[in-house]
């Protein structure tokens, strides 16, 4: 007889009956419920919550407000840089405190002047250098330099420049040679005598 077609002994059967009992068909197994992710979007309720807190935060920020506190100033025209009259002005002091006093208050009274106004600085720099070594070798101690207060701008064009070349620079060409050893102060004109559009030039003794 063919293996399939034995038939099984007494201990096979009830070994045979014990598994059988034991076995759960694939038919029978639970069905597991399909995946989901939970849903993290907020409730109604709660979206109406997170709009007033901000209506809230927004009404906070405004009651505190003050029109144009935020603004930002609007740019303020200036020279390129610090005014030379403050710069010359805070000069240290050389000449005796009560004549310079005197000076400033336009007491006293210039022994020369020159009127550098509408010059060139390449005319102006050397009727400069020739004006205050005269007076300084005829014992003038007191000169009135003349320059103008400037025009808006010095030159056409997109570049910058300074406002009043020759304001600028005759400070600058007093403290340099050949007028160095002549000059012993400057400042700014009192304004019956031009104002910041004139220096008076202080000069040395001869021979000191």
């Amino acid at each position: 007889m063919s293996r399939r077609g034995r038939k099984l002994s007494s201990d096979e059967q009830q070994l045979w009956d014990r598994v059988a009992e034991r076995t759960i068909p694939l038919d029978s197994r639970p069905t597991p419920a399909p995946f989901s992710e939970p849903d993290q979007r907020p409730k109604p309720k709660k979206l109406a919550e997170h709009a007033h807190d901000r209506e809230i935060s927004a009404a906070k920020s405004i009651r505190g407000f003050r029109v144009g506190e935020k603004a930002t100033p609007p740019a303020r025209h200036h020279d390129l840089a610090r005014p030379i009259a403050d710069h010359v002005r805070n000069a240290p002091l050389h000449m005796d405190a009560r004549a310079f006093g005197k000076m400033t208050r336009g007491k006293l009274k210039p022994d020369a002047r020159i009127d550098l106004h509408g010059m060139t600085i390449e005319e102006a720099h050397p009727a400069l250098i020739s004006f205050v070594l005269g007076a300084h070798d005829r014992g003038h101690r007191l000169v009135l330099v003349i320059t103008g207060k400037g025009k808006d701008r010095d030159a056409p064009g997109p570049i910058p420049a300074r406002l009043g070349v020759l304001r600028h620079q005759v400070p600058q060409w007093l403290s340099l040679p050949p007028l160095r050893h002549a000059v012993l102060q400057v400042t700014p004109a009192h304004q019956r005598h031009g104002g910041h559009g004139a220096y008076y030039v202080y000069l040395r003794r001869r021979g000191a």
